[in-house]
């Protein structure tokens, strides 16, 4: 079996260069589309919160609803009972009787306070948990509202970007393949150490493309030589010669 041809330094410049071109490409359709995923989810996790929430004060309305009108039963039900009690002293016969008649009124009249205190006791929680019931159906719709247009806005970037980021993907896959493991391992641990996931740069007015501190002119020769795969001492991003970025980048 025939052992793969051994890499020159340049080829490996070359590679890891072609590989950071595709990824930027990648980085820029990410930035494209922002944090509209993220918020989206959230957005969902949101809706789904209040959802559960209106469910439930709902049926806490409902159960208060209940219970008032079981005090109006009860308020019913002994008007009924004292009219009839009244009815019922004008044929009693004997103080006893007349007295236990005004003793049954007394306690209907009491049951009926009672149910009134009740009514307007549970009048105000009704009151205030309809207030929050309607607070949160508003925002329970405003949150669905952000959600469809989120929605339109991600979709109408994922139509022009899904196409081109999966040919990207498939070409930094391939790219991959054309680097050593360890140099690949060791770029993408440079890429995650950076916002702008620049782990191979080419020297801008005699100092690095990533942070911009001075490269000695001895490094910038050794560079143009490509006798070896050097670093920037201070960010540890690879450099590339101008020359070499440029016919890599196809200009």
């Amino acid at each position: 079996m025939a052992k793969a041809a051994v890499k020159s330094n340049k080829e490996i410049i070359e590679s890891l260069y072609r590989l950071q071109l595709v990824d930027s490409k990648i980085d820029e359709i990410q930035i494209m589309k922002g944090e509209l995923p993220i918020e989206v989810s959230d957005l969902e996790d949101e809706i789904a919160g209040l959802e559960k929430r209106t469910d439930r004060l709902q049926s806490t309305v409902e159960e208060i609803k209940n219970e008032i009108a079981r005090h109006e039963a009860n308020i019913k039900e002994s008007d009924i009972l004292v009219e009839r009690y009244n009815k019922q002293l004008d044929e009693v016969k004997n103080n006893r009787e007349y007295n236990a008649l005004s003793k049954e009124i007394e306690l209907q009249k009491l049951e009926v306070q009672l149910s009134e205190k009740k009514i307007k006791e549970t009048g105000v929680k009704l009151e205030t948990k309809q207030e929050t019931l309607t607070a949160t159906s508003d925002k329970l719709d405003a949150r669905k509202k952000d959600l469809e247009q989120k929605k339109v806005e991600l979709e109408k970037i994922l139509e022009k970007t899904n196409k081109e980021e999966k040919k990207l993907n498939n070409e930094s896959k391939k790219a991959q393949a054309d680097i050593e493991e360890r140099l690949l391992i060791s770029y993408k641990r440079i890429r995650e150490r950076y916002r702008n996931g620049l782990a191979v740069v080419t020297i801008k007015r005699d100092a690095c493309g990533g942070c911009f501190n001075r490269i000695p002119p001895q490094i910038k020769i050794e560079i143009g030589l490509y006798k070896d795969t050097l670093a920037c001492e201070h960010c540890g991003r690879v450099l590339i010669d101008d020359d070499l970025a440029a016919k890599v980048a196809g200009k």
